[in-house]
């Protein structure tokens, strides 16, 4: 393995070479707030499980997490819920976009896998059924886990997504037809919106889930966050669904468990050693940042870190 200066000095090298791909993709657009970011930004961080904290770029600046979002309310809800939570939900990849309707149709208002919108709506509203104030209870979780009390929800981004969530809407209410959402739909929107709107810089993201590199149990304090058997499975689910409709690509080029949003994140666990977080607000046709992959991609090949 790298010494510590080494992994730092090569964070910055790979900064450096991903600048020309800035120009490259286009920020999501379909939320309002988050088309107003601007995209020639970029950081990365590798929080390793020994309790060391490599960045390099904007590693302190702050972005929505969006779809990075659903790997702490799955946890949440797999705490609350156990094996229960299979039956409303699979752990199956979609092979469709990540909002569609027309599959959850097919398959009578189950979601093929927790990270799909779909899914991450069943999420919410477990956490909402089981939680008597969801949304301070997840942030709560989060700031424990990131150990930093000063992480909020973006209202700015929370508002515009309540505006223009229809289609995500449409889901909810869909699955509430077959009997797959319990709570009140716009209760359940509130807080998978507001979860999305969650905001954490590179840094703190990293931190947060060193668990899951870690056999479910936090370095820091030695939380047990979540079972050996749980942090298998969320990491066998984002290898599989975790970068959309990308997932297989990612797998094939890169080798580890991964989560990205469309805010620009993308987080990758490595399992015994620590977790990688890349941001970079540019998206790639299929929601992924596009300088974020590139970073993530070549920092895992320079260590030998696939897990293949």
């Amino acid at each position: 393995m790298k010494q510590p200066h080494a992994i730092t000095s090569i964070l910055q090298q790979l900064l450096q070479q991903s600048q020309p791909l800035y120009r490259e993709g286009k920020v999501a657009n379909y939320i309002p707030a988050l088309a107003n970011v601007a995209p020639e930004q970029a950081a990365i961080a590798v929080a390793t499980i020994d309790g060391q904290l490599h960045t390099a770029g904007a590693a302190d600046t702050a972005f929505s997490l969006q779809s990075v979002s659903k790997v702490f309310g799955l946890v949440m809800a797999m705490n609350r819920l156990g094996d229960d939570l299979w039956h409303r939900v699979n752990m199956e990849p979609s092979g469709l976009p990540f909002n569609s309707i027309v599959q959850l149709e097919w398959e009578k208002g189950i979601p093929r896998n927790p990270v799909i919108n779909a899914g991450a709506i069943v999420v919410s509203d477990v956490l909402v059924s089981h939680y008597s104030a969801s949304k301070n209870a997840f942030l709560t979780f989060i700031r424990r886990l990131a150990n930093n009390e000063h992480i909020y929800a973006d209202q700015a981004v929370y508002l515009s997504e309540l505006e223009h969530g229809n289609r995500n809407a449409a889901l909810a209410y869909l699955m509430k037809s077959f009997g797959n959402i319990e709570a009140e739909v716009p209760q359940v929107l509130a807080h998978y919106f507001h979860q999305c709107a969650t905001s954490m810089n590179c840094q703190q993201l990293a931190t947060s889930l060193l668990f899951l590199a870690n056999r479910g149990v936090q370095p820091h304090n030695n939380e047990q966050v979540c079972s050996r058997r749980d942090a298998h499975r969320v990491n066998a689910i984002l290898s599989t669904s975790g970068m959309y409709d990308q997932s297989g690509e990612f797998a094939f080029k890169v080798g580890l468990p991964a989560k990205s949003g469309v805010g620009g994140a993308i987080v990758a666990i490595v399992p015994q050693f620590g977790v990688i977080t890349a941001w970079s607000p540019a998206l790639n046709k299929f929601g992924n940042s596009v300088v974020g992959m590139k970073l993530i991609s070549l920092f895992a090949e320079e260590l030998g870190l696939s897990l293949f």
